[in-house]
């Protein structure tokens, strides 16, 4: 696997559970969760070259 891809899947599931503990609980930076999870959508995506033939 390629490690941008694993980064962005990584980052995207850490935003995620950082944005459902903030629906329930305030700590400050909890808006970073959605920054989190946007980067994380774009890493995984140019992370996944498995339709390029190289």
């Amino acid at each position: 696997m390629d490690r941008t891809f694993l980064a962005g899947a990584g980052l995207s599931v850490a935003g995620l559970c950082g944005y459902v503990v903030g629906t329930l609980v305030t700590y400050p930076g909890r808006a970073f969760s959605l920054t989190a999870i946007m980067v994380g959508i774009t890493l995984a995506a140019i992370g996944d070259r498995r339709g390029t033939a190289t």
